[in-house]
């Protein structure tokens, strides 16, 4: 069983940056597709970015040049790197993985597995 977890979640202000962490609490995730999703109270998951384990990420069109995600140093860990944060940049925040090294479409019904997501708040 796979198990994702989030964390880095909280409340910061306009403007400020914020990271996520996604990591497997007993496999790692080195060598397979991690995305990102958010979900704002009343609307539906959006999928934000997917990244491969060869380097490779798609990013949505409503983050892009935003937000950014890499892998930490041992690669067991995706990061997701949220700049210039705004109000509507509030959500729950997922990881899921479909357990392969290919990124799929940014479809919620496409991923497999998922972490139980952390709350981020942009408010002043």
């Amino acid at each position: 069983q796979v198990h994702l977890v989030e964390s880095g979640g909280g409340l910061v202000r306009p403007g400020n940056t914020l990271s996520l962490s996604c990591g497997g609490s007993v496999l790692t995730l080195e060598n397979v597709a991690v995305a990102w999703f958010r979900q704002a109270p009343g609307k539906e998951r959006e999928g934000i970015s997917c990244s491969s384990p060869d380097g490779r990420t798609v990013y949505a069109d409503s983050v892009e040049g935003q937000f950014t995600t890499s892998r930490g140093n041992a690669k067991t860990t995706v990061k997701l790197k949220m700049t210039n944060l705004k109000p509507e940049d509030t959500a729950v925040y997922y990881c899921a993985t479909n357990w392969t090294p290919t990124c799929p479409a940014l479809w919620p019904q496409r991923f497999v597995y998922w972490g139980q997501g952390t709350q981020v708040t942009v408010s002043s």
